[in-house]
């Protein structure tokens, strides 16, 4: 074969690979093109529903926050529309399209205050011994001696001094761990600092599907004097070691029942089994709310999105916002 056409062969090969190179690139170019833009579309997309779902979620703690300050009477029970949210829930589908929100609504002072544990250095007792018999029910899956170190520790967290409390814990255990702090000293501020004290792990705080989780039955908002009208059933066997699981559901269906006059904490007394036991008035004093947290929940298909907020009814004003 002739040199020159050797040669001619040779420049036709390599312009052909660089051709193909070309197109190669620009069919990667175009193909990463496409699916860029198909992902803008769609995270376009997932960010106006997330607005719409905000929006509706909004609704749904607007509408339960109206619910509770329309309540009416000089007492607070499980009978009144707030306590009842699902009818509300049911009805927004009709409100919204492809869109609907889920709200329930719990009133903290049915729960147990962690602020009221300890007044300055002084340990309240009263509310300890609750704490202890809550944490020592069969659901958590402690013992005595475990719910008392676990309640020791959230009273060294909370009151002024370094001094341990029993089996508690101040700011040199802290001070040892992987990422060091000191114990606050001070009163909860959020209901979440209980995961930064010892014992607090994370299936004890918010449970699983098996197990209650404590951040249900306590609070840091109220005077220290729970409502005994709403307090949830647990908090409810915590009130006196002769308060079972049983005499428990029959209070709870007897607050429950129209007609039963629960205006005076005293009507526990009327549930069979209890007409000889005595609650320590200091825990139950009233039966009047002030704190109530709504979670409402905008659902549009498998989408959702959670807004969790604590308003105080008189005054009204939303004392905690959460989108979660």
């Amino acid at each position: 074969m002739k040199p020159n056409v050797r040669r001619q062969m040779n420049d036709k090969g390599a312009a052909l690979i660089t051709v193909i190179l070309i197109v190669s690139i620009l069919v990667a170019a175009a193909l990463e093109l496409n699916r860029s833009s198909r992902l803008d579309v769609h995270e376009a997309a997932n960010t106006s529903d997330g607005i719409r779902l905000n929006y509706v979620a909004k609704s749904g703690f607007h509408g339960a926050a109206a619910l509770i300050l329309n309540a009416q009477g000089e007492y607070d029970t499980l009978r009144e529309p707030w306590a009842n949210a699902e009818i509300l829930s049911a009805q927004s589908a009709q409100l919204f399209t492809n869109s609907r929100f889920i709200v329930k609504v719990e009133d903290e002072k049915g729960k147990i205050p962690l602020n009221k544990l300890v007044e300055g250095n002084a340990v309240n007792e009263n509310v300890r011994g609750l704490l202890v018999r809550l944490l020592s029910l069969p659901e958590f899956e402690l013992d005595e001696k475990q719910a008392g170190e676990i309640v020791d520790a959230i009273i060294d967290w909370i009151d002024e001094n370094d001094d341990v409390t029993g089996s508690g814990a101040e700011s040199a255990y802290y001070a040892a761990q992987g990422l060091p702090y000191t114990a606050k000293n001070g009163p909860l501020d959020c209901i979440e600092e209980l995961l930064m004290i010892r014992g607090v792990e994370s299936e004890l705080y918010a449970g699983t599907r098996d197990k209650p989780g404590l951040v249900q039955y306590v609070t840091i908002y109220g005077t220290g004097a729970m409502n005994l009208n709403t307090a949830p059933k647990l908090v409810l066997r915590a009130l006196s070691e002769n308060i079972t699981a049983e005499i428990a559901d029959k209070m709870d269906a007897y607050r429950k029942a129209h007609g039963n006059d629960l205006s005076s904490v005293l009507w526990y007394k009327n549930v069979p089994g209890l007409a000889a036991e005595t609650i320590n008035p200091e825990l139950i004093e009233n039966v009047k709310s002030n704190f109530f947290r709504i979670y409402s929940t905008g659902v549009s298909g498998n989408m959702e999105q959670t807004i969790t907020g604590v308003i105080q009814r008189s005054p009204f004003q939303i004392v905690n916002w959460r989108l979660d």
